[in-house]
């Protein structure tokens, strides 16, 4: 599959490549595959995904304007925040950015307000910040995931053997939805090294463990709160591992790539605690 990466644009004949029978686009698919076909007859990307806004986006005032729209020295986040207007380049980053808007306006509004809040008592700075870094990670490369417990265990020790092959057959009661925008870009070409940012749910006492965010808008914005994020509350997970998701990881050798499926360190995970 071939595509231009340039942020400047992408040409109109790329818009047909885009495989939505992936099941990472699953809950996408409906409404990109009929972007996608105002995208191949020259339509701007903000201008198809503002036929498609939400009631929920519309009645707030929030659409997608043209990247020009910006005001020079202005930070993304802070415009949107203030204007609500998202700014929108014509290539596939914004685009599947735009789609995530679309499906999970409450999540994207909230991961906006909290980085709209650190750069209005902060500046924008050389560097984010650990609340603002959060934000963006999920917003860029994050994931929620529902799953058997024995597949929690397995993926917070990094046990890739147990979490793809022993319970391999566990996978059929898990639900994974990727919602980073980034991810779905890089995902656009055939290739192993693709992880997501697992977000932890919030624990529910100092004895209780609930590891799972139920996948829908509601929950994934009510997660984020400042205290859930002070944690860094996420867990790698290579995408090319999960069952159905690449060709070639029906067998074990597939997963001895350790620069793909990397060893865990002797640390302590996110949001584990002692049920004793």
């Amino acid at each position: 599959m071939v595509f231009s990466a340039d942020p400047a644009g992408v040409k109109d004949a790329d818009w047909q490549t885009v495989d939505w029978s992936r099941p990472w686009l699953a809950p996408l698919r409906a409404q990109g595959e009929l972007l996608t076909l105002q995208l191949q007859q020259g339509t701007a990307v903000h201008a198809a995904l503002n036929s498609a806004r939400p009631s929920a986006l519309q009645a707030l005032g929030q659409c997608f304007v043209p990247q020009a729209d910006l005001p020079a020295g202005m930070a993304y986040e802070a415009f949107i925040a203030a204007e609500r207007r998202v700014p929108t380049r014509d290539n596939f980053h914004d685009f599947f950015n735009g789609l995530v808007w679309l499906h999970y306006p409450e999540t994207k509004r909230r991961l906006n307000a909290l980085q709209a809040e650190v750069i209005a008592a902060q500046g924008v700075g050389a560097r984010r910040g650990p609340l603002r870094d959060a934000a963006t990670l999920f917003d860029e490369s994050g994931a929620v995931l529902q799953a058997p417990e024995p597949l929690w265990q397995a993926l917070l020790a990094r046990d890739w053997q147990a979490l793809f092959l022993t319970h391999r057959s566990l996978w059929q009661q898990a639900r994974l939805l990727v919602f980073g925008h980034a991810v779905m870009e890089k995902l656009l070409v055939d290739r192993m090294d693709v992880t997501v940012h697992v977000l932890l749910a919030p624990a529910l006492s100092s004895s209780q463990i609930d590891r799972s965010i139920v996948p829908d808008d509601a929950a994934m914005a009510a997660a984020f709160t400042r205290e859930h994020l002070a944690h860094k509350p996420f867990t790698p997970l290579p995408l090319s591992g999960v069952p159905g998701w690449h060709a070639g990881n029906t067998q074990a050798h597939f997963y001895a790539n350790q620069a793909v499926f990397r060893p865990a360190r002797q640390a302590h995970f996110p949001m584990e605690k002692s049920t004793t």
